[in-house]
């Protein structure tokens, strides 16, 4: 893939805060690389003041904007990003600052040189780390990652940055992921076993309130329910 164009994608969620920081540290990012890139930001409706602030960000880079009016739902907002990105390469992240842009070269570059069809952003591999983590949150990346150790041999499948080629599933539609694990649904039904890891520092929200309950949770459940489903008949 020669100079592929980039998709990054972003949902948000009351993360007006944040997302003038995140875009300026995109574009410091991608300064040094010869990737042709946008920033696709899907907000489920906040309300916060973040469509204002696109003209603004437009300066930087190409910024785009997509409104959703349906129920609240992060990869539902990813897949919308999806299906409006123009890149060749899909990246996904986090708009609270916890995933390091300065990593985005790094996380490209392996799928532009077709090295692989999806590389992770893990937290858990040597050289990576996490901020801010207590107990329970430990506890609940183990016994998550667990989980999802017969679907996908990752050593962070809970991962929310990533990228991956736009071709590696040829519906997006197919993909049907219940909470926030839309990386992991990728990963099952795209069947590819080209995947490369890098090693990430997972930092603390800048501003504003994470979205885990104990809702997520279950969702969690259901969503492996699902994909054992898919795994067993195939669709």
């Amino acid at each position: 893939m020669k100079n592929p164009s980039v998709s990054i994608v972003i949902p948000t969620y009351k993360e007006a805060d944040n997302i003038e920081r995140l875009v300026k540290g995109i574009g410091s990012a991608m300064q040094g690389v010869n990737y042709k890139y946008e920033i696709v930001i899907v907000d489920d409706s906040s309300e916060d003041g973040i469509e204002a602030l696109i003209p603004m960000l437009s300066k930087e880079c190409l910024v785009r904007i997509k409104i959703r009016k349906a129920k609240r739902d992060l990869s539902a907002s990813v897949l919308e990003g999806f299906n409006i990105s123009i890149g060749d390469i899909l990246v996904v992240m986090d708009a609270d600052l916890s995933h390091p842009p300065d990593k985005l070269p790094e996380l490209i570059t392996p799928i532009a040189e077709n090295k692989c069809d999806v590389s992770m952003g893990s937290r858990f591999i040597q050289g990576a780390g996490i901020e801010g983590f207590g107990v329970f949150r430990k506890m609940n990346a183990a016994v998550s990652r667990i989980l999802a150790r017969p679907f996908v041999n990752v050593s962070d499948p809970m991962s929310g940055f990533f990228a991956l080629r736009k071709d590696i599933i040829a519906n997006y539609d197919l993909l049907r992921p219940i909470g926030f694990k839309i990386g992991l649904e990728i990963l099952v039904k795209s069947g590819t076993k080209k995947i490369t890891e890098i090693p990430i520092r997972f930092a603390k929200r800048y501003a504003g309130k994470g979205k885990l309950s104990i809702c997520q949770q279950f969702k969690y459940l259901r969503h492996l329910f699902r994909l054992f489903l898919f795994k067993i008949n195939g669709r």
